[in-house]
């Protein structure tokens, strides 16, 4: 709603590193939870995380705010696509013909959705394309410093997540400033004729929201492999595109929604086969 009326990506992204940073701030504070300690050789290691993420926020945004809600969530059912890809290269899990082969109707469907999608056009599309990429990225590379315990100063998921965010905001900073500038104010949304306490409000709301669930994908993610979170993210995706179509009252045709349903039914074998991959015998 906010991304109709102010088309500022960037500002908006900000503010939710802004709201979550804050969030994390206070848990720390008040002793919710532990203040990590953190080495510079850690943040070193941390910074690619913090670098993916900003990037898969800022573009998912970038892509809302060019097409409608649902196409958005349509590309990004392509996550299991890109999850297979980039943990087979970072993590050296290799998917079986099978998984392969369910990968098919996901790309198909959403070719088909995207050549009538009545909101299409491409900076939208390859917004909505990089933000698979680097969410997938940022999750991969996560599971690699989640799995590692060689010291008892290892993060947690939560402190992962929470320092990640903080960086982000500090990475994202300079650009905001000397690309869109900070617009997020009451005097310009008041020059620029907008709402000043609904715009603000929402945003705030966005943000806080979007934190939480974002926290509470990376409590999954230290509990299931990478394949699972992005299935169980277009479980979520079809909420989502159900929802705002309805909400938001968007045009979809009979060939729209085809592919759409052939894109999710895919994401659904997918995680069928996935269930199904044979556990190798001990020795």
């Amino acid at each position: 709603q906010v991304l109709k009326v102010f088309p500022y990506p960037i500002n908006i992204t900000e503010i939710q590193f802004a709201v979550g940073s804050a969030v994390a701030l206070f848990m720390w504070i008040t002793g919710i939870l532990k203040r990590p300690k953190i080495s510079s050789a850690q943040l070193v290691a941390i910074l690619p995380l913090a670098v993916v993420h900003t990037l898969g926020n800022l573009f998912t945004n970038m892509s809302l705010g060019k097409v409608a809600v649902s196409f958005t969530h349509t590309i990004k059912a392509m996550e299991p696509f890109f999850s297979v890809l980039l943990s087979a290269i970072f993590l050296g899990e290799l998917p079986t013909i099978w998984v392969v082969l369910s990968l098919l109707p996901i790309v198909g469907g959403v070719g088909l959705a995207s050549l009538t999608e009545a909101s299409f056009n491409w900076p939208g599309f390859w917004s909505a394309m990089a933000s698979n990429v680097t969410f997938q990225s940022r999750n991969v590379l996560s599971k690699k410093v989640m799995v590692k315990k060689e010291n008892e100063e290892s993060l947690d998921n939560i402190n992962l997540f929470s320092i990640i965010t903080v960086m982000s905001f500090f990475i994202l900073a300079p650009f905001t400033f000397f690309t869109e500038g900070v617009k997020i104010t009451p005097t310009f949304l008041q020059s620029a004729g907008l709402d000043v306490q609904q715009v603000l409000t929402r945003s705030l709301l966005a943000a806080l929201c979007f934190h939480a669930y974002q926290q509470v994908s990376y409590m999954i993610l230290e509990r299931v492999s990478p394949f699972t979170h992005s299935v169980g993210n277009c479980v979520k995706r079809v909420v989502v595109i159900v929802t705002s179509v309805l909400f938001f009252r968007t045009p979809v045709s009979p060939i729209n929604s085809l592919g759409t349903g052939i894109a999710l039914a895919g994401v659904f074998l997918y995680s069928q086969l996935k269930r199904l991959k044979p556990k190798p015998k001990a020795a």
